[in-house]
């Protein structure tokens, strides 16, 4: 389904039962809501389940650039409104993550639950200085001269060598994202501070990390420990796409969660 959302077009599906609890899902930089097929397939018999490109990425628009998560949280309020989502839990990895808190924390009267997943929601000057990197690669050389340097990023040397089939899916999200969608996001993640945001959220919250995503598990816990009554669970194994590396270890955490579980 394509929606008009925030002056652009978004991309989304839409499944499950009308009038089941809503669940939300915001996918990560150089990936589309395909990210979420597992877990939507866990879910869209007890929940209607929503699942987005973000903009830039997938089938949905992709404006020139810079973008901001300014922006970014202001397409996910339109899309919702659009489609009728009055209140829902959220789910967000990476850039995702970052778009999803940062909604909770504008919105609160509209969210159930969160669960942010693999992202520190804040740059570094390092980091800023390595995404203006990627940037000038993808211009210069197209988005497959990113494909082998991201997947051997985000997932650990194990999972890297056994090649499980995964690993070509994210592949092919990252080769077919939009030139000027990945510059674009990229950009918001090289100049963002979502934590004081993140540490004024009022509903249940749930941060998830892989543990082998570099030095992502230490900035989540600093997350966590922010935000009093939040939960923090390390998905073993799983690098920076802990749901695809790791979907069973991950699907008990959330899924548990999102049914009610205490974080």
């Amino acid at each position: 389904m394509r929606v008009a959302a925030n002056g652009i077009a978004l991309e989304c599906t839409i499944e499950g039962p009308q009038g089941a609890p809503c669940i939300v899902f915001s996918n990560s930089l150089a990936t589309n809501r395909s990210m979420w097929d597992g877990q939507a397939a866990a879910l869209r018999e007890t929940h209607r389940v929503l699942r987005y490109d973000q903009r830039g990425h997938g089938a949905s628009d992709a404006p020139a650039g810079p973008y901001d998560f300014d922006l970014l949280i202001a397409d996910l309020a339109a899309l919702l409104d659009a489609v009728g989502v009055t209140r829902c839990s959220l789910v967000g990895l990476s850039m995702g993550g970052s778009t999803v808190l940062g909604y909770a924390a504008r919105h609160p009267e509209r969210v159930d639950r969160v669960v942010a997943c693999d992202t520190s929601a804040a740059s570094s000057p390092e980091s800023a200085r390595a995404w203006a990197e990627r940037i000038a690669l993808a211009r210069a050389e197209g988005m497959a001269a990113l494909v082998e340097p991201t997947v051997t990023r985000w997932c650990p040397p194990a999972i890297v060598a056994a090649n499980p089939p995964h690993l070509d899916k994210l592949r092919k999200m990252i080769r077919t994202t939009p030139v000027e969608g990945f510059a674009g996001c990229a950009a918001a993640l090289a100049d963002h501070d979502l934590r004081p945001a993140a540490a004024t959220i009022t509903r249940p919250t749930l941060f998830v990390v892989g543990e082998k995503d570099g030095t992502t598990p230490a900035a989540m816990r600093r997350l966590a420990d922010a935000l009093p009554g939040a939960g923090f669970a390390v998905i073993p194994g799983a690098g920076h796409i802990a749901n695809m590396d790791a979907p069973d270890a991950f699907d008990r955490v959330v899924l548990d969660f999102l049914a009610g579980a205490a974080a």
